[in-house]
């Protein structure tokens, strides 16, 4: 695609990298076919390379309107269009160069805008969104259902072992997860405790920087990142952890791309490489452990009655981290019986915020994501990433775990 940037970003970073990215599409439309909203809507610009020729105009000088925003906004990012591009191109950076351009010139104001800086101010923050979470808990009977839907009730997190191994790895705590489901990287730590590998997290750390970054605060969304580097350097530098795990796949797909966001800041660059080269979603921490792992997996299960699931891979997982097949191959190893699941390659809508910022599209592609997940009779569906399970327990008729709570499940987790 040849392209005539505007004098505003042609010599700059971003348009530097813009103008790498845009020059390898080849306007084939095979990311039309997996996108999820151009299915829905049907709308050119509804799908990728509708908003690449959005994003090329307003980098080219044409101003940015209302209209041009609307369709960046229901992009859901999931880059299910990168999995299918022949050509490579690497839509979600782009994306993110064309939203921060945009929202520059087509500032938002009123309900729009005030939603998205509440989200902003109380998502990152653990205790103030665990707060929150509370509230609505006591008073769900009273909230309106697309929001009480998303309110679970309150889990135990269960026991995490004292770190006592020579190896050593990092969990990312991360913002909601700590309050929805805090048994994920408690059943984690379990089950690297039992492989030898003591999880520890960094008290100093927190939200990955995805929700500030897609929420119109880029800037922010690269703060976040620094604080995590901070806290989690003296333990890299001296040598004492092997990778840093990230259990929600979502958080997984920003901190590995901590190298590329921080890319132009010389104090951080060289650190933030290195934190991405360290991050390992928890199905590639496990994955490696295999061996020793599946018999484990085996022993438990015998004499348990063999429970038929369905696995939702997040569109992070698959499509943002490339990881693929790794978690159900423990599941079958676990003694579970995966059921197959159309459209597997598809978003359940939850997309971090955008469920609460696109509620129809979102709904919409959740209800056909909860039919495809449950019409083969599973009793359970198991997932990788915090935000498609609370956003798919809301209107599940089976429950809904972390698939790493269900392979190391004590008796009693359903």
């Amino acid at each position: 695609m040849q392209t005539h940037l505007a004098d505003f970003i042609r010599d700059t970073p971003d348009g530097r990298e813009a103008e790498t990215i845009l020059r390898k599409c080849v306007h084939c439309g095979f990311c039309t076919a997996t996108c999820p909203t151009y299915q829905l809507l049907g709308d050119e610009l509804d799908g990728p390379r509708g908003r690449i020729y959005l994003i090329k105009q307003v980098l080219e000088g044409q101003p940015a309107t209302g209209k041009t925003r609307l369709h960046l906004d229901r992009c859901l990012s999931c880059r299910a269009c990168e999995t299918t591009c022949p050509s490579g191109v690497e839509y979600g950076h782009l994306l993110d160069i064309g939203r921060r351009v945009v929202d520059a010139q087509v500032p938002r104001s009123g309900a729009d805008a005030l939603k998205r800086a509440t989200l902003r101010e109380v998502l990152p923050r653990s205790t103030l969104f665990g707060a929150a979470l509370g509230l609505g808990r006591r008073f769900r009977p009273l909230l309106p259902k697309p929001l009480a839907d998303k309110v679970s009730p309150a889990e135990p997190a269960g026991p995490w072992p004292a770190p006592r191994h020579a190896r050593r790895m990092i969990a990312l705590a991360g913002c909601v997860q700590p309050s929805l489901r805090p048994s994920i990287n408690a059943a984690t730590a379990r089950l690297l405790d039992t492989l030898g590998i003591s999880l520890v997290e960094m008290a100093t750390a927190g939200c990955c920087g995805a929700l500030r970054f897609h929420l119109d605060d880029q800037d922010g969304g690269r703060d976040d990142a620094r604080r995590n580097i901070d806290a989690w350097w003296p333990e890299i530098e001296a040598g004492r952890v092997e990778a840093i795990v990230v259990t929600a796949s979502g958080c997984g797909v920003q901190v590995r791309d901590y190298g590329h966001l921080l890319k132009d800041d010389s104090r951080y660059a060289a650190r933030a490489a290195r934190v991405s080269a360290l991050a390992r979603d928890v199905a590639e921490v496990l994955g490696a452990e295999a061996a020793r792992l599946k018999p484990l997996l085996a022993s438990r299960a015998t004499g348990r009655p063999r429970r038929r699931i369905a696995f939702h891979a997040p569109c992070s997982l698959q499509h943002g981290l490339k990881i693929r097949g790794v978690a159900e191959d423990l599941l079958v190893a676990a003694g579970f019986e995966l059921v197959p699941v159309r459209d597997g390659h598809l978003c359940c809508g939850s997309a971090g915020t955008y469920s609460l910022l696109q509620p129809e599209i979102s709904a919409r592609l959740r209800d056909a994501k909860l039919d495809a997940l449950q019409a083969g009779g599973a009793e359970c569906i198991a997932s990788a990433n915090i935000g498609c399970i609370a956003h798919l327990a809301g209107g599940a008729h089976v429950p809904l775990r972390h698939w790493v709570e269900l392979l190391w499940a004590d008796e009693n987790v359903t």
